[in-house]
């Protein structure tokens, strides 16, 4: 389904280099759920990024179902969670999730449909007319998490979805992320701080010192060179969503949009 092989990633800092991944391997099987825990600037995001095609490594691969990850799949085959939403404000939570399928052609009657039923899915069946401004917190993240599910993705990356959600509703989003990717077959990689929430995938694993570890032994799962401690990532908006919108086919005027969206406030959740 899934598997990175040897990933090194590092950013030049004025005239340094820092290095941030150090030699990542990753495997995710068909329909499992993985967590991924680590400090902030331990290069989470920056291994979503990779693992999205967004980035690239610059030593080591990236494949989707035994392909090189690639742009033009994208679309179909990787469903993305972020942490602040990143709803499209002029639309409603119907027109969010359809932006999604936008990025494979004109949805249609169809679509519209299978845009409905995720909302019903999700419990937003009566919010479906309703704008971003208009739904909580809670709320904007499962519309979110529909809109991840509109193309029927073979994999989802979920990178902090509960980071601006009070615990109880973090925890419902959770359970429904799980819940959702049980249910269709879909692979789950979930970036959380949260211990609680890790632990509740199907395996747990720790990015420390850009290696790889088991979240539950902290023995090394994958041999890599250990970092220095003092390594940390060098940018931190995760997974740039600008970058990612412009990275979908056809979907460059959609970057300006969401650039937008992201300077406004978040309403309380």
């Amino acid at each position: 389904m899934l598997r990175a092989s040897g990933l090194k990633k590092s950013y030049l800092s004025g005239d340094r280099r820092i290095e941030v991944l150090g030699g990542v391997d990753l495997a995710v099987m068909a329909g499992e759920s993985v967590s991924i825990r680590g400090e902030s600037g331990s290069g989470k995001s920056t291994l979503l990024s990779l693992l999205a095609g967004l980035d690239a490594p610059d030593e080591g691969l990236v494949e989707w179902e035994g392909a090189k990850a690639a742009a033009d799949r994208r679309a179909r085959y990787l469903g993305m969670v972020f942490q602040s939403f990143y709803l499209i404000p002029e639309l409603d939570a119907l027109g969010n999730v359809l932006m999604a399928a936008r990025m494979l052609g004109a949805p249609g009657p169809a679509g519209r449909q299978r845009a409905a039923e995720l909302l019903a899915r999700v419990g937003l069946a009566e919010r479906a007319s309703h704008l971003p401004s208009q739904l909580s917190g809670g709320e904007r993240q499962r519309v979110a998490v529909a809109r991840a599910l509109m193309n029927s993705p073979r994999l989802m990356l979920a990178d902090e979805p509960t980071g601006n959600l009070d615990e109880r509703t973090g925890d419902a989003v959770v359970e429904l992320l799980l819940g959702l990717c049980r249910e269709t077959g879909t692979a789950l990689v979930l970036v959380t701080h949260n211990a609680a929430h890790a632990a509740k995938a199907g395996r747990a694993l720790c990015l420390h010192g850009g290696r790889m570890q088991s979240g539950k032994t902290g023995a090394p799962v994958f041999p890599a060179p250990l970092l220095p401690s003092a390594c940390r990532e060098p940018h931190s908006p995760p997974c740039l969503p600008p970058r990612f919108a412009a990275a979908w086919p056809g979907s460059v005027p959609l970057a300006s949009i969401m650039r937008a969206s992201m300077r406004r406030s978040p309403a309380p959740s």
